[in-house]
């Protein structure tokens, strides 16, 4: 909680500071002349934060998580035009994301947390239904490094937890499928996806496990 609110502040300190200084991406933007030999494809660069509601997929028991653990996630992203005048962006970024999920297991209650840097690798429509306005869906991929996150057993507060990614827990590599939609507003930007996870992270080789994560995510893109 304490790094979500460090992350929040920051961001609404950074919005005024870009509203004051900044230049939207459709209000009051200069013509750009073009040279008649040359395309110019668009780019542009996102900072976002959000929540996250993270569960575990797995045929055992002790992993399949029956309720959602609660996270956040910060990030920046780029995003560049395919081809000059075309409706499609490439976007990826860097970001940090909280994933895991909630277990019940024989009378005990297990919180898994596993943290992760993030790389979205995805395709993004802009459809522009006006000069301020656009909606965003999109689809791709992504690829994940687990840097951080603790096993904790709420019935035993005595025990120490356990970290999450060691040689009997959780591989630390992950990769699967994004996909989701976002709205954008002038310079404003907000968007819901889902990540389903397809690299088995358990060490188990018995038994699969696959991440699975709902964000909600807010920002800016100049």
């Amino acid at each position: 909680m304490k790094r979500m609110m460090i992350a929040l502040m920051s961001l609404v300190l950074t919005v005024p500071a870009f509203a004051q200084y900044g230049r939207p991406r459709y209000y009051n933007r200069p013509p750009v002349v073009r040279s008649p030999h040359r395309s110019y494809a668009d780019v542009y660069y996102g900072l976002r934060l959000g929540a996250d509601f993270a569960t575990l997929n797995s045929d055992d028991r002790f992993l399949d998580s029956g309720s959602a653990k609660t996270g956040f996630n910060v990030g920046a992203v780029a995003g560049f035009q395919v081809a000059y005048r075309s409706p499609v962006y490439f976007e990826t970024g860097l970001s940090y994301v909280e994933k895991g999920g909630k277990v019940q297991y024989e009378g005990q209650k297990y919180t898994y947390n596993l943290d992760y840097l993030e790389v979205p690798l995805v395709m993004k429509y802009v459809y522009n239904v006006d000069r301020a306005f656009s909606i965003q869906p999109f689809i791709g991929g992504y690829l994940s490094l687990g840097v951080a996150g603790k096993i904790k057993n709420s019935d035993d507060r005595s025990r120490h937890p356990e970290s999450s990614f060691d040689d009997k827990n959780f591989q630390r590599f992950d990769g699967g499928i994004k996909v989701g939609c976002g709205v954008q507003y002038d310079f404003l930007y907000g968007e819901l996806g889902y990540d389903f996870g397809l690299s088995n992270i358990s060490r188990d080789s018995y038994d699969t496990c696959h991440t699975g994560t709902f964000y909600a995510t807010i920002g800016f893109n100049f």
